[in-house]
């Protein structure tokens, strides 16, 4: 986030929550950019802190765009500003002392507990100690934000920590200080200042569990983003034969943030692209009324066309799950590629393409998989079916993404036809999810497509998928 620079200390030291709070919020996942960062510190110039209710409404406004994204800002303000107080419990001297002693009232200080005979210079400082004594909440939890930012709290990422950071608070705080007076209260021979020391380490056990509880309020605050990045690197990497049901959802959303980054990456060259250069010709034959004065330029032009893609996908049982994904990839990143025409097969194939576009994506799969999923594999009559029904639509201008492994269990592969068909066609590119050393082995027969195919690669993951769509639109551009 950026922040006005002729900001006074002040003022940078009050928009230090601000700066944490957007940390929070967008590990949380709403995305904030940096225009907006400066609107919220605005909002928060003129709103202030006190009035939490107003702050809340007005941040809101600016930071949150969806009705999922205002979801998530609430329950992350909620968290986030959420403090609750730090009490302890009162020494009262009084009812502390033994009423059968004949020991004079102790004063109403508590500072001076220990009596007039000792020396008090020799007591250490007791600024903990006195917050405690006259159970000051405000000062507490000031004194807890104070040493929780200057002990780095906010980078707290692991469980394993919490224990650390309560004793670098506690000893910011003023601990060592505190434990030094409760020794010098219970070697003290008098039973007053025997239950002041026992008092004042109750309040100590209890401070130390109410600090305990706002680390770990903490920790899931700010190590969610890190465990959210390292959870999608996980899931980028892993095969997505693997991929467990409950991380469908996380994945089709993967899917669409890497759509949206190939096409604003692939996008940018083209417009710049279609500004063209000064075509001279052009420009003086135009102007000749002017004498060759270029009042009107025309500039030359360069049409790119996007790629134009037929995708033939295998919904057998063993690459079905790989299948959804790819369909769902090509889908989201729509706006750079045109003309996308989707087919699947098992033992013989059909055109899906008006499934996808009929019907939400997600929904549009699972229809297809019932229609021709999970059978057993034919990529020889698949080829076949193509063939009749499509091959006069394969141009000089298409790519031809085939999805499968490539085990034909032992029926003709037809190899005449992917022949003709990389004759025709742009290039051939064939995604294989299973490892290279399996090329070739039992009923595969992907060695023996392998000549026809300008491009094939292992892609079982959604980093493969990501760096061979990457790898199309890059030749495009």
């Amino acid at each position: 986030m950026y922040l006005p620079t002729d900001s006074s200390p002040s003022q940078s030291l009050a928009s230090e929550p601000l700066r944490r709070f957007l940390q929070v919020v967008r590990g949380a996942g709403v995305r904030i950019s940096a225009a907006e960062g400066i609107d919220a510190a605005r909002v928060v110039q003129i709103v202030g802190y006190s009035e939490r209710g107003a702050l809340k409404y007005a941040l809101g406004s600016v930071l949150a765009k969806t009705v999922a994204e205002k979801t998530i800002f609430n329950e992350a303000f909620d968290s986030y500003f959420k403090r609750e107080a730090l009490v302890t419990e009162a020494f009262d001297p009084a009812s502390a002392a033994d009423p059968d002693s004949n020991t004079a009232p102790p004063p109403s200080s508590a500072d001076s507990v220990v009596g007039e005979s000792e020396a008090l210079t020799q007591r250490p400082s007791q600024a903990l100690e006195s917050l405690i004594e006259s159970n000051d909440a405000a000062g507490l939890a000031s004194a807890l934000e104070s040493a929780a930012l200057a002990t780095g709290l906010k980078n707290i990422r692991y469980m394993t920590q919490k224990n650390l950071y309560v004793r670098r608070i506690l000893d910011h705080m003023g601990l060592e200080r505190l434990e030094q007076a409760i020794h010098f209260y219970r070697s003290a021979a008098d039973d007053l200042n025997q239950k002041k020391a026992q008092w004042l380490g109750g309040q100590l056990t209890r401070l130390r569990q109410q600090i305990r509880d706002y680390v770990e309020r903490q920790l899931l605050l700010f190590s969610r983003a890190d465990s959210e990045q390292y959870r999608e690197e996980i899931l980028k990497a892993a095969r997505l034969s693997n991929i467990q049901k409950r991380d469908l959802d996380k994945m089709r959303i993967l899917v669409r943030q890497m759509a949206k980054r190939l096409a604003v990456r692939y996008a940018k060259p083209r417009r710049r692209r279609l500004r063209g250069q000064l075509d001279v010709r052009r420009t003086l034959r135009r102007n000749m009324g002017w004498g060759g004065i270029p009042f009107l330029t025309v500039w030359k032009q360069k049409r790119i066309e996007k790629p134009r893609v037929m995708v033939l996908c295998d919904v057998s049982g063993s690459v079905a799950e790989m299948a959804q994904f790819l369909l769902m990839f090509l889908y989201a990143i729509n706006e750079v590629l045109a003309d996308i025409r989707s087919f699947a097969f098992s033992g013989s194939l059909i055109e899906v393409s008006q499934i996808v576009e009929s019907e939400p994506v997600e929904r549009a799969i699972e229809t297809i998989l019932e229609r021709v999923g999970f059978g057993s594999s034919d990529f020889g009559n698949s080829f076949a079916d193509f063939e009749a029904g499509w091959m006069d639509c394969v141009t000089s201008k298409t790519t031809i993404i085939i999805l499968g492994d490539a085990r034909g269990n032992g029926n003709d592969p037809r190899l005449e036809i992917v022949s003709r068909l990389s004759q025709r066609a742009k290039r051939i590119v064939w995604l294989n999810p299973e490892y290279r050393y399996a090329w070739g082995t039992g009923d595969s027969d992907m060695l023996r497509y392998l000549p026809f195919c300008h491009v094939a690669q292992v892609c079982h993951s959604l980093r493969h998928l990501e760096r061979a769509i990457s790898a199309i639109l890059e030749d495009a551009v």
